[in-house]
């Protein structure tokens, strides 16, 4: 369970999922995709492993320590100034495409309530952090990529930032901000998040899944849609 510290009048929350939520798209597969056209890995290899945790994931039963193993394995391959050089190409190509206007708007709405904004991912922290920065997000809570030596080992350290992960991991940061759930908003895009859902005040299922969807509607859950246009769309 998430602790409920005290909180200030004006210490609202918004909580965003990344990937289908901000994102019309997925950055981890997105980045996959991005070493496969480069070169950097086995093309048919990766692509056979990625439909595999891809399908794991939908159907709500990805191993996320085997997925970790295979996902940031590539960074503990190459130096990180190399690494950087790529990220920065994909950031570019693969990801400035698909900002959603609606999200922007989403965001600047919360801000200018004067909420504190939070992205919350499971996508590793060396994909996401550049990405939280180019929607102006300057709180960000995602997996963690262990460094040693100032190289990437393609170990994780801590826990994981997927299903009730984020649980754990939100609770961390909320003790650290003396903040709780009960004023918070998290918007989602999957029924993967249904144990952070669960948690806030405020769930907004945002274009989600099939069984976000029913789970949403079952709840009287508001949902969203952000690719429709400039504004966010209730649906």
């Amino acid at each position: 369970m998430i602790p409920k510290t005290r909180t200030t009048a004006s210490s609202f929350l918004a909580l965003f999922d990344l990937d289908n939520t901000l994102l019309g798209g997925d950055s981890d597969y997105l980045w996959g995709q991005f070493l496969v056209e480069q070169g950097i890995v086995d093309a048919q290899e990766y692509e056979t492993a990625k439909r595999k945790f891809y399908e794991d994931y939908r159907q709500g039963c990805l191993n996320i320590h085997e997925f970790l193993g295979f996902a940031l394995r590539p960074l503990s391959q190459h130096p990180p100034k190399r690494l950087h050089e790529w990220r920065e190409r994909f950031i570019a190509e693969k990801i400035e495409p698909i900002l959603l206007p609606a999200a922007k708007t989403l965001i600047a709405c919360h801000r200018e309530r004067g909420d504190t904004l939070v992205i919350i991912t499971a996508t590793n922290a060396f994909v996401t952090t550049p990405i939280a920065e180019l929607f102006g997000v300057d709180e960000l809570i995602a997996t963690q990529p262990e460094l040693v030596d100032g190289r990437y080992t393609g170990r994780f350290t801590g826990t994981p930032c997927f299903r009730e992960g984020k649980v754990s991991r939100l609770g961390q940061w909320l003790e650290e901000h003396r903040l709780d759930t009960d004023r918070a908003t998290f918007y989602s895009d999957s029924h993967n998040d249904l144990p952070l859902l669960e948690q806030v005040g405020h769930p907004v299922a945002v274009d989600p899944d099939q069984n976000l969807h029913s789970t949403a509607r079952e709840r009287g859950w508001p949902v969203l849609t952000l690719r429709q246009g400039p504004e966010p769309v209730a649906l």
